[in-house]
């Protein structure tokens, strides 16, 4: 899907390392790699909150937009489409630590994976107590980048008791290739699980066996009341 967010990025310079990433993070940008399109990969910073933005929206990571990177080469602006391949958070706070852009092509299809989307109530779960159990929630596919969906919607509304959504089911136009055999499940109405029973051996066997934290609890307390007194 192609935005019309416009990223700026500005080369980084000098080491490459922790301390460098920790210096760009203080000024409220994050460190970052654009590679791809058979170009030199280039180190840059790029602002946490754009980016953010462009992650959660309908499109997420799948977001195609115009990546501009400042005085790369001395050659002033340097434009490309690009895409964000791989991010970073900071495992507390949550915020963004680093990400990777990667150069796209528009006129060469690409590999992603979008999410699928189940919509309505499956007459299986509102009429025969059956739960929706959903096996897959991505698929990867192959398309040309302006063709990326956000994702695939797909109607669960009339599947009864023991129905199976397929991947072969789910809707696309011939602008989509899936890359995932055709019979794989996507999702199914099952029935819902029941804890199981304890057999009757371990139930004979648990009742077989003293409970005794009591015990265990008095004897720690009379073996540290007893110390002191050995000392006498």
């Amino acid at each position: 899907m192609i935005s019309q967010e416009v990223v700026e990025a500005t080369p980084r310079e000098g080491k490459f390392n922790k301390n460098a990433a920790r210096r760009v993070r203080v000024k409220g940008r994050i460190p970052a790699v654009v590679y791809g399109a058979a170009e030199p990969s280039v180190a840059v910073e790029v602002d946490p909150k754009q980016i953010s933005r462009i992650l959660h929206s309908d499109a997420g990571h799948n977001s195609i937009f115009d990546l501009e990177i400042s005085g790369t080469n001395g050659n002033g602006v340097a434009k490309a489409k690009a895409m964000i391949v791989d991010w970073q958070y900071e495992p507390i706070k949550g915020a963004l630590l680093h990400i990777d852009l990667k150069r796209i092509a528009l006129d060469k299809a690409i590999r992603v994976e979008v999410p699928i989307q189940l919509i309505g109530v499956a007459s299986g779960v509102k009429n025969e107590g059956g739960i929706l159990d959903q096996v897959m929630r991505e698929i990867e596919i192959e398309c040309l980048p302006g063709d990326i969906p956000s994702h695939l919607d797909a109607d669960v509304t009339n599947m009864a008791f023991g129905d199976v959504l397929r991947v072969a089911d789910l809707p696309h136009s011939d602008k989509l290739k899936f890359l995932v055999d055709d019979d794989a499940t996507v999702a199914h109405v099952t029935a819902v699980k029941e804890e199981a029973a304890p057999a009757p051996e371990a139930e004979a066997a648990a009742a077989a066996t003293p409970a005794e934290p009591e015990v265990a609890k008095k004897g720690k307390q009379e073996t540290a009341e007893a110390a002191p007194a050995a000392k006498k």
